[in-house]
């Protein structure tokens, strides 16, 4: 059975960037429901859902109550783990990836904030690793997320919520304010990690 993950810090931690209010219905809420769902299809449906990547594996294979909220726990998952009051900045081997992908972090962030403004509805916009090593910044409808095996992206090692419950409380219809704000919480400390940790293509394949 799955679980709802706690946050690193209390719900009001992460002002002024984001709200206590919406961090706590993002979280207990959203998040929480997409769990329990989650079970509840696994359950209904005489599913193994131990280990999310398996189920991202055959992910065509889904029904949508099993890809959908597997989805959205997963990603919200890496986006709490992601989100932390305090300055930091990428490892200086993230930092020449990026340099040598995009030109500088400000032009990494401005590319990466284009592309979640071009999400239409609902849906994540990440920074991967592709099949060939290189950096890449793709956008996923809804819950999906990179590691479905019939979206197959990459491995996520960065990823914002675009969904409008994660910045409507504060920001109403300006996505674009969200989205400045939110570098203010990005803990590049857990982006190189993963970055640094990433599994191999053979791994996840």
């Amino acid at each position: 059975m799955f679980v709802l993950p706690e946050l690193k810090n209390p719900y009001n931690a992460y002002e002024p960037y984001l709200d206590a209010e919406t961090m706590e219905i993002h979280h207990q809420k959203h998040h929480g429901g997409y769990v329990k769902k989650l079970n509840q299809a696994c359950v209904e449906e005489g599913m193994e859902c131990s280990r999310i990547e398996d189920l991202f594996d055959r992910a065509a294979d889904l029904s949508p109550a099993v890809r959908n909220n597997a989805g959205g726990h997963y990603n919200h998952t890496v986006f709490w783990t992601l989100l932390n009051p305090g300055m930091s900045t990428p490892s200086p081997e993230l930092k020449a990836k990026i340099d040598d992908a995009f030109g500088t972090l400000d032009d990494f962030k401005a590319e990466f904030t284009k592309a979640a403004l071009g999400v239409f509805g609902s849906g994540w916009t990440w920074l991967v690793v592709n099949g060939e090593g290189k950096l890449e910044i793709v956008s996923t409808k809804l819950q999906d997320n990179p590691l479905m095996s019939d979206v197959d992206l990459g491995y996520p090692i960065l990823g914002v919520d675009v969904w409008e419950h994660a910045y409507y409380l504060r920001y109403r219809n300006e996505r674009v304010e969200y989205l400045k704000a939110i570098w203010a919480l990005i803990d590049w400390n857990v982006v190189s990690e993963r970055f640094s940790t990433q599994p191999t293509m053979n791994d996840l394949a």
